[in-house]
This record gives C-alpha cells, sequence and structure tokens, in this order.
C-alpha cells in the first residue's frame, strides 16, 4: 500500500519523506506561488490558475490573496464561495465547502494531524481526516479548523475559535475551544438564507 493510499484511508502515513507525496506538494506550491504573485487585478488569471490548482469549483468564487493549501485537488469549493486574505488550506484530506460560504481572514482548516507518540512523530508520520463545511456559514477571522470536523448549515462561528469538534446546523458558536452560544432564530436564518 502507498503512503497516499494510506492517507486516503485515514492511517498514519508517512508525509514528510514519501517522494510521491513531497512531488504534488511542490507543484501545489508551485501553483500557489504562482497565484500570490498574480496582481489582484488579474481575475481572469487567477480564476483559470485556482481551477487548475482545486479539486472542483463552482462558477462565481473569490479567494484573495495570499492563499496556501498543500494538495489543492482535495478541495471543493460551492457557488458563491469567498475566503479573505491569508487563509491555509492543509488538504491531506478532502476539505469540501458548500454554497454560499463566507470565510474571514486568517483562518486555518488543517486535515493534517500528528500521533503523540514521538518515535512515530519523529519518522515524519501523520493522519488526515476530512473536514466539511456545509451551505451558507460563516467563519470569523482567525479560526482554525481541525481535522474531521464538520460544520452544518447556516452555522456561523465567531472570530478566534478552534474548531475541534463538528457543529450542527443552524447554530452559533465561538471560543477556544469552540462552543454553541445558542441556535439561530428562525429570523436570523430566513436573513442570512442566500436560498430564498
Amino acid at each position: 500500500m502507498t503512503e497516499k493510499e494510506k492517507c486516503q484511508l485515514g492511517l498514519l502515513y508517512d508525509a514528510n519523506y514519501d517522494e510521491e507525496l513531497l512531488r504534488e506538494r511542490a507543484v501545489c506550491k508551485d501553483l500557489c506561488y504562482e497565484y500570490n504573485q498574480l496582481r489582484p487585478s488579474q481575475m481572469e488569471e487567477r480564476n483559470r490558475l485556482l481551477r487548475r490548482l482545486l479539486g472542483k469549483t463552482g462558477n462565481n468564487f473569490l479567494i484573495e490573496q495570499p492563499f496556501y493549501c498543500d494538495y489543492g485537488y482535495n478541495i471543493e469549493i460551492g457557488e458563491d464561495f469567498y475566503m479573505n486574505v491569508n487563509c491555509v488550506l492543509l488538504d491531506g484530506a478532502p476539505i469540501h465547502f458548500g454554497k454560499h460560504v463566507f470565510i474571514a481572514p486568517n483562518c486555518g482548516f488543517y486535515t493534517a494531524g500528528h500521533p503523540l507518540d514521538a518515535p512515530q512523530r519523529n519518522r515524519g508520520l501523520e493522519y488526515a481526516y476530512p473536514i466539511t463545511i456545509g451551505d451558507n456559514v460563516w467563519i470569523g477571522a482567525g479560526t482554525i479548523v481541525l481535522p474531521g470536523v464538520s460544520i452544518g448549515n447556516n452555522t456561523v462561528v465567531g472570530a478566534g475559535s478552534v474548531v475541534n469538534k463538528s457543529l450542527p446546523d443552524h447554530v452559533l458558536a465561538v471560543g477556544n475551544p469552540c462552543r454553541i452560544v445558542r441556535k439561530l432564530t428562525d429570523e436570523e436564518f430566513e436573513k442570512m438564507s442566500m436560498d430564498k
């Protein structure tokens, strides 16, 4: 079994020394570098490059520069997606964003984690678990989303949160660790819904 196959199964895999994964990350890093060097006004070139880099995009999206990811092909973004500056997606496992998702600056989505056992870490082993973000989600500035987390539809995550557990639909959540503050009301949901 290859290290990439182990990764796709959610097993410990060699992320630091495997030649195939190193090559794939190098290609991705070059594309991210190229993207981040484009002028903000070069929208056609920016969108073309992101469509090459990412696994799937909607027709209408904007990812502000700078932007960084590990592989790119594990990232799917829905329609009317917006990601502000300086976001990082460590996409060893799939990261799926629904439609009408708004991501504030300086957010991180990290599918990768490392064993608590130091000898395993020192061998370069890690794991990667998927992250799923639903439709109509707003994620505040400086939020970190950790491996294996799902965030439900119409949920708002407050700035500076560390999301280490999945969140259901229609909630306001904030903090480190992120906790549900309350359910969003029907009136609030109607105001934020784009699917009327």
